[in-house]
């Protein structure tokens, strides 16, 4: 038997290499959790033993999960949202609770093997399966720029409104399972309790958390900061299991309650490190309950379960949707995206199989048909509109009709500049170029903001600039240039990638958050790529030397000239530990001091000799004393100098190894 120790080292090692080989697959991490727990659980390699200190670590990861989902609940987004949050996602999270009901007691019939479910247990169960994943789905839409469709706002409105309706379940499923009483009285001792406990901790915990977090902020320590959400997180989840309730609600109540502070995005990016990898270890204890034996025994019904639920989510989703008021095709979407199961789930279903509300072998059939449909949730996505095409006859006729009203408002329209998007940037760019005289035509996903723009004049039609057709329609043959105006690398690559074939010759802008993917875009195709992180330094920099006295003109200069060597001297800057670290930060070029001791083998040879460039890494910096020296080939290095490098990571790392070898 492993020591905590040992089991701790495993699980970890386990979620690095499961997530590294994901992310190669450009899959959501949360995936390789899933798989990783399924191999090296006691089922499969048997690495890894189901007991109580994994479940522990596995708690940990739904409590930070539900501070998180607590930290964004916003009334006024639900308020703005509620047609779509208490109308379809209340409809959906009830009609497939019941409707599961129904399915679990015709499964369980279909089996001699499988006993009957109790109507408590398929209740239960449908709860789990009514979650749907709001990491994948949002981080896919996202990738698609989706967000913002027709489609997209109907799927996070039913995700948030199955995030809330988690807290309630939380408290439902144990009163389930309570053997003792008349089960109204269970649930109303239940629901009482949790008035109560939450009236104390939302009553008392807001007039006391501003103030003491006050208190806590100006001793200016940022490890005081770390131990007191600590120690408030946990606290709030201790309160409420001592009251007989779940640890997860009380960490979504603390949640709440910090929600309200100036301090919310400080704590959200303070705990963001301790949620994900307690959650990670979370979804790998998951894994770990997967019986894999078991499940090929009986494959037919894992199949069968995976089938009918994916297919009982979608066409109820869909059916929803499209009884609220959505077009064919949008209904559609909506319940492609929200087929599969979701990480909430897996927290409902743990709970389920805690109180034996349901036999082992029906609690494996449902978890591994539920890991199968998050497994497939990326590919039905990716080929959503490819489906939809298929399922609806009239959803070319529609889109077709979409694309003919585009090309009927640019039709007469030559040597105009089509605006990818018509967010605050878009319609910033669309202002000036009428003060120029310039013609416009843009496309943007969000109807809302098409008709209010319409109804004002502006030239924007519903449309998806990373489709080849839209962009067909719009008249890219006939036009002077093309800006992509939202920050999103992988739709505005899956731009450039039609422009390579409709109009190669075409100049495009793209806007970027920083310097981290200029040679990609560069590489695809783009014209000119405007960084916003350097954009900004420029102009600040600007109004600096404008308010110290330095002529406008030397200042435009400078301006331009580090426009015109496409941001050559800013590209890269000393990394610190309050810089964010994300996915592309592997590929960021950096700036990186290296002093030069009396023993180092540089010493004395040239830079041509030292062979930097080939490594793949720019001087731009030597140091001596407290003279800062021109960069030349012929330069030779003595003991005392600075070297200041620029490249990546690695390559940085590499010509460091290189510069102070002795």
């Amino acid at each position: 038997m492993l020591s905590p120790l040992e089991l701790t080292l495993l699980l970890l090692a386990a979620a690095v290499l499961g997530v590294v080989a994901f992310r190669m697959m450009h899959l959501p991490p949360m995936l390789g959790y899933l798989v990783v727990g399924i191999l090296i659980g006691p089922h499969t390699l048997g690495w890894a033993e189901d007991n109580a200190t994994t479940h522990a670590l596995g708690e940990f990861g739904v409590v930070f999960l539900m501070f998180s989902i607590g930290l964004e609940f916003s009334l006024s987004r639900l308020l703005a949202m509620r047609r779509t949050v208490f109308g379809l996602g209340m409809a959906q999270v009830m009609l497939t609770m019941g409707a599961t009901m129904v399915f679990g007691w015709l499964v369980a019939h279909l089996s001699t093997r499988l006993s009957a479910i109790s109507w408590q247990a398929a209740l239960a169960i449908g709860g789990a399966l009514a979650m749907s994943s709001t990491a994948i789905v949002s981080k896919l839409l996202t990738e698609r720029v989706e967000l913002e469709s027709q489609h997209g706002r109907r799927i996070i409105g039913i995700l948030l409104f199955q995030d809330l309706a988690v807290v309630p379940l939380l408290i439902l499923i144990p009163a389930l399972a309570n053997p003792r009483g008349d089960l109204g009285t269970t649930l109303l001792w239940a629901m009482l309790k949790a008035v109560i406990v939450l009236f104390l901790l939302l009553f008392i915990g807001h007039k006391l958390i501003r103030s003491w977090f006050r208190i806590v902020v100006k001793r200016r320590s940022q490890e005081l900061f770390m131990l007191n959400l600590l120690l408030i997180t946990l606290g709030a989840a201790w309160i409420t299991e001592m009251a007989g309730l779940s640890l997860a609600l009380g960490a979504f109540v603390a949640g709440m309650l910090i929600s309200e502070t100036e301090y919310k995005h400080q704590v959200e990016e303070d705990i963001k490190s301790f949620r994900d990898v307690l959650l990670g270890l979370f979804f790998i204890t998951i894994g770990m309950l997967l019986n894999v034996r078991l499940v090929i025994e009986h494959w037919w019904l894992v199949l069968l379960l995976l089938s009918g639920v994916v297919l009982l989510k979608f066409g109820l989703i869909a059916l929803l949707a499209r009884f609220f008021g959505a077009p064919v095709g949008v209904a559609l979407r909506t319940g492609l995206a929200l087929a599969q199961a979701g990480e909430f789930g897996f927290v409902l279903l743990n709970q389920v199989g805690g109180l034996n509300l349901v036999e082992p072998l029906i609690l494996q059939l449902i978890l591994a048909s539920m890991v199968l449909s998050m497994l497939a949730a990326p590919l039905i996505i990716a080929n959503a509109d490819a489906i939809v095409l298929k399922l609806s006859a009239n959803e070319w006729m529609v889109q077709s009709l979409a694309l003919t009203q585009i090309a009927t408002r640019t039709m007469a329209t030559q040597q105009h500049v089509i605006i990818a998007g018509f967010g605050r940037s878009g319609q910033s760019l669309a202002k000036l170029l009428e003060a120029e005289g310039i013609t416009y035509q843009a496309l943007d996903l969000d109807p809302d903001r098409v008709n209010e723009a319409q109804a004002a004049g502006a030239l924007v039609s519903y449309g998806d600039a990373g489709r080849r057709e839209s962009l067909v329609a719009v008249g890219i043959n006939r036009a002077a240039a093309l800006v992509i105006t939202y920050a999103s690398t992988p739709s505005a690559l899956k731009v450039l990638h039609h422009m390579h074939d409709l109009a190669p010759n075409l100049p495009v802008i793209v806007r970027s958050h920083d310097d981290s993917d200029l040679d990609k875009l560069r590489a695809a195709g783009a014209t000119e790529v405007v960084p916003e992180a350097m954009e900004g330094s420029l102009m600040l920099a600007s109004h600096a030397m404008l308010t110290l006295g330095v002529p406008l003109r030397r200042v435009v200069h400078r301006v331009q000239a580090a426009r015109s060597e496409r941001y050559a001297t800013l590209r890269g800057f000393f990394h610190g530990s309050s810089d964010v670290s994300d996915a592309s930060d592997s590929v960021q070029v950096r700036l990186h001091s290296v002093p030069l001791g009396e023993s180092c083998k540089a010493v004395g040879k040239t830079l041509a000799e030292a062979g930097l460039e080939e490594l793949g890494v720019e001087v731009t910096v030597v140091r001596r004393g407290k003279e800062r020296l021109t960069v030349t080939p012929e330069m030779t290095l003595m003991a005392g100098d600075t070297i200041v490098l620029r490249g990546g990571p690695e390559e940085l790392a590499r010509a460091e190894t290189r510069l102070l070898k002795s």
